[in-house]
């Protein structure tokens, strides 16, 4: 049952139509998938096109050398086909689907092709099992993993361990080192996730590739309590590199990470703050 007794709603406000691919990272877990969507804005010198707005919600307003802005934006370029949504805003998972049927909505309008998330997660892993995998509609996975081989149970595909397997937890990387299975995969190559589920946000956007001409896909890496996990953001922007070719160096995020961190970290309190049924589980993915 929702904490939120005022009606929730959720408007998108934009003077410019998105482009056919959108790219969001939100408050989650980690803060990676916004690190990643925010660094994707910096280094591509993208302009605020837009912002979506929350009422009935808890809410922040950030600022920066004393000026305001809204925690959801919009972030586009006349000559990039790319439009990148970052998320300040924690959208707990009783309020995910009104949300992403706003985001939806607008996407609609605007005549999306394809939705991508760069989202981190704290599932069980191993050394090895530091990298990018993707959940991806079928006609997102025709267009960008054509030569995929169907998901196995192999670990040495290159996909996720069981999260069953609680020696592969990567907390102490010392420790687990010879844990993992061997990865034969490049590292350097986006994998399918090979089973667990999806929830809150991601789940309903994903819901919603399943069952329109819109193609979904998101793109999940292991993270560590740390904010922001910088390696897990890189992770993502590679990831986004490999598949859209934006040109992008993942070279100066961590010195770009390093300048906001004490913001995110501000960010990753109030996260904190939200009751644990609100927060991700960490079984999600196996």
């Amino acid at each position: 049952m929702s904490r939120h007794t005022e009606p929730t709603t959720f408007h998108v406000a934009t003077d410019r139509a998105p482009a056919s691919t959108v790219v969001a990272g939100f408050s989650q877990y980690g803060l990676a998938g916004l690190t990643a969507a925010d660094f994707l804005v910096d280094h591509l010198a993208l302009e605020q096109t837009g912002h979506l707005r929350a009422e009935g919600l808890p809410t922040v307003t950030p600022f920066e050398n004393g000026r305001p802005r809204h925690p959801t934006r919009l972030f586009s370029r006349d000559d990039l086909d790319v439009t990148v949504l970052v998320g300040e805003l924690f959208v707990p998972n009783s309020l995910a689907e009104p949300f992403s049927q706003a985001v939806l909505d607008w996407t609609e309008r605007g005549n999306v092709e394809e939705f991508a998330v760069l989202s981190g997660a704290p599932f069980p892993h191993g050394p090895a099992e530091h990298r990018a995998f993707y959940v991806a509609s079928d006609d997102y996975r025709a267009v960008h993993f054509p030569d995929d081989p169907a998901v196995s149970d192999d670990p040495a595909t290159g996909d996720a361990p069981d999260a069953s397997d609680d020696s592969a937890v990567d907390e102490d990387p010392a420790e687990v080192a010879g844990a993992a299975t061997p990865d034969t995969a490049d590292p350097d190559t986006v994998r399918p996730m090979t089973n667990g589920f999806l929830d809150g946000t991601n789940a309903a956007l994903m819901a919603r590739s399943m069952e329109s001409d819109l193609r979904g896909c998101v793109y999940v890496t292991p993270v560590h309590r740390q904010v922001p996990d910088v390696d897990a953001a890189v992770r993502l922007v590679e990831a986004v590199e490999e598949v859209y070719e934006l040109g992008v160096d993942t070279g100066p995020l961590e010195a770009f990470a390093s300048q906001i961190g004490e913001y995110y970290r501000g960010l990753a309190e109030r996260l904190e703050e939200h009751a644990d049924e609100e927060q991700p589980s960490d079984r999600m993915y196996m």
